[in-house]
C-alpha cells in the first residue's frame, strides 16, 4: 500500500494527532507500506527523534519567525507544489494528519485531481464555540480560537463529502459525522490512540513514590492545567507535603509557573517540561495517581500511559471521556475543583479504593498497545479500499 501523508501543521508541543501518526507510520513502514511524508522542518526533526525512518520525506520550511497562520498558509502552498512535482499519487491513500488547512486542504485537492486515490482524514478535535460557557479561552486566546473555529467549518464540510474514511478519537465525535446517508458508520472510525504496553513494565517498581499525582499532556487551556493548580492548592490544604509532577510543554508553560509561585506551591509542584521515553516512564512509576483535568477534550491518550503502569486516574465527567475511559478513571462532576481534590485525597488514603481502580486501569490500558492499534487501523484502511474498488468494478461492469 502506498500512503502519502500530510502532517504539516506542527507547532509547539506534540499533539495527540502527531503521536498517532508517528506511532502508526513507524509500524506501517515495517509492515511493507510505502510511505511518503509531506511535513515541515520542525516536525521532521521531532519525527526522526521518535524513530520514524525508512520512509520518503518532502520537507518544507517551518517559517519559525512568521505569524502562525501566515506560516500555515505558506507551508500549505509550498507542500502542494512540491508534492505535485515529486509524488505519483495514482492509487495511493492520502492521509491528512489533522483538520488544519496545511494538512487537510492539500489532501482534498489531490483527492480531486487524482480520482484513483482514497482520502483518509484525521479529524481529532472539535473546538468549542469560543463564547460558550464554560470556555477555557480568555482575552486574545478567545479571538484566536474563534479564528480556528471558523477555519474548521469548511474543512468539516469537505471531509464529510469527499473523505473515503474519517478518523476521530471517540464515539461522540463519530456521530458528529454519521448521518446514515452520505456518511455511513463504516466510514467513520474512532482511533483512540495507543500506548507502549511493554517498555514501562521494564522499569522496576520503586521502593517509595516521590509524587502523589502526575499530569501528562500539552499545557494548553483545554487541558485544564491552570485549574489543576487550584485543585492542588485544595489538596495541599489537607496534605501539606503533597507532590504533583507536571510533564508537558505548551503556550501556558510560563502561566503555570507563575500560578505555582502565586499560590506558594513551589515546594509541592515540579514542572519537568516535555519528557518522553524511559525518563518519562521512570517518573510515572514514581507517581501514585494520574490526573486528567481537561475542561474540553476529545479523549487524550497521555493519561493511559500512566494507567498501563497501574496508576488510577481522576478526570471531569466529560461526555467524550465516558466512552474513551470507561474504566480505571474516576470521573467527578464537571469543573468542581474541590471534589476533584477530595477524590485524589481519597485515592491516596483509601487503600482498597486505590487498588480496585488501579487494577481496572492496568487491565484496561493493556488493550491499547500500539502494535495492535496499528494492525487494526491498517486492516480498516484495506477494507475501505476493497469496498471502493468493488463498487468501481460493479460500475464498470454495468
Amino acid at each position: 500500500m502506498k500512503i502519502v501523508a500530510f502532517s504539516n501543521a506542527f507547532t509547539r508541543g506534540f499533539s495527540g494527532g502527531d503521536r498517532i501518526f508517528v506511532e502508526l507510520a513507524k509500524r506501517w513502514s515495517k509492515m511493507g507500506c510505502d510511505i511518503c511524508l509531506v511535513t515541515c522542518e520542525d516536525a521532521c526533526e521531532t519525527y526522526r527523534k521518535y524513530g520514524l525512518d525508512g520512509i520518503d520525506w518532502i520537507v518544507v520550511s517551518s517559517r519559525r519567525n512568521w505569524p502562525v497562520y501566515l506560516a500555515y498558509l505558506l507551508r500549505m502552498f509550498e507542500s502542494i507544489v512540491l508534492a505535485y512535482r515529486k509524488v505519483d499519487f495514482e492509487g495511493s491513500v492520502i492521509y491528512s494528519a489533522s483538520d488544519f488547512w496545511p494538512d487537510s486542504i492539500p489532501a482534498w485537492l489531490f483527492k480531486m485531481r487524482f480520482r484513483s486515490v482514497r482520502w483518509l482524514a484525521g479529524f481529532y478535535f472539535f473546538p468549542p464555540f469560543p463564547f460558550s460557557r464554560p470556555s477555557p479561552y480568555k482575552g486574545l486566546r478567545r479571538l484566536r480560537s474563534l479564528f480556528y473555529y471558523s477555519s474548521q467549518v469548511p474543512v468539516y464540510g469537505l471531509v464529510r463529502r469527499f473523505a473515503d474514511m474519517i478518523w476521530v478519537t471517540n464515539e461522540l465525535d463519530r456521530w458528529r459525522f454519521i448521518d446514515g446517508k452520505k456518511v455511513t458508520s463504516d466510514r467513520v472510525v474512532a482511533i483512540k490512540g495507543g500506548v507502549d504496553a511493554k517498555t514501562p513494565l521494564l522499569i522496576p517498581e520503586p521502593k517509595t513514590k516521590k509524587f502523589d499525582a502526575i499530569f501528562i499532556g500539552r499545557l494548553v487551556p483545554e487541558k485544564g492545567i491552570l485549574e489543576l493548580i487550584d485543585v492542588w492548592k485544595y489538596v495541599c490544604a489537607k496534605k501539606e507535603d503533597a507532590m504533583l509532577a507536571i510533564l508537558g510543554s505548551g503556550p501556558l508553560y510560563d502561566g503555570v509557573q507563575n500560578k505555582i509561585r502565586q499560590n506558594d506551591l513551589s515546594r509541592n509542584v515540579k514542572v519537568f517540561g516535555f519528557i518522553d521515553g524511559m525518563e518519562k516512564y521512570k517518573i510515572i512509576r514514581e507517581s501514585k495517581v494520574v490526573v486528567h483535568p481537561s475542561i474540553m477534550d476529545s479523549g487524550g491518550m497521555a493519561a493511559c500511559e500512566a494507567m498501563v503502569c497501574g496508576l488510577p486516574g481522576v478526570s471531569f465527567d466529560l461526555e467524550s471521556l465516558k466512552t474513551y475511559y470507561p474504566k480505571g478513571m474516576f470521573k467527578v462532576p464537571c469543573y468542581d475543583l474541590k471534589i476533584f481534590a477530595d477524590t485524589i485525597l481519597k485515592l491516596l488514603e483509601d487503600e482498597s479504593f486505590y487498588q480496585c481502580l488501579s487494577e481496572e486501569a492496568s487491565n484496561f490500558a493493556k488493550n491499547w498497545d500500539w502494535d495492535k492499534v496499528a494492525r487494526d487501523a491498517l486492516n480498516k484502511i484495506q477494507v475501505i479500499i476493497y469496498q471502493r474498488e468493488t463498487k468501481l468494478e460493479l460500475v464498470r461492469n454495468g
